[in-house]
């Protein structure tokens, strides 16, 4: 994780304190949320980056596609990211975080 130690940390300490105040998510969302951060570009979190579904379930340890795509659908859904599919067999689908508030479920 060298490769992130030049981000503002506070950027990613708010988000992971949100995401994991939501009572919403379950541990596949967090460790979805996890790969994508791994494989985000750390020069530049606003903008979006690449990263592929087979590389995002194994790091994530999710092991359905079905699981996979509900909880990126979810997390589209809940506001923590955009997601482009690219429905291309080898170009990498895009994603982007989104900072800021949200409307947070459970007791958050």
């Amino acid at each position: 994780m060298d490769r992130h130690m030049g981000m503002p940390g506070h950027l990613f300490s708010t988000y992971f304190e949100e995401i994991t105040s939501d009572d919403r998510l379950l541990p596949s969302h967090i460790g979805l949320i996890m790969a994508l951060f791994y494989y985000h570009d750390p020069s530049s979190p606003f903008d979006f980056f690449h990263a592929s579904r087979s590389r995002l379930m194994r790091f994530s340890r999710i092991k359905s596609i079905t699981t996979y795509h509900k909880c990126l659908s979810e997390l589209v859904e809940y506001g923590y990211l955009e997601y482009i599919p690219s429905w291309h067999p080898t170009n990498a689908s895009r994603f982007r975080f989104i900072f800021g508030d949200r409307e947070r479920g459970g007791n958050g």
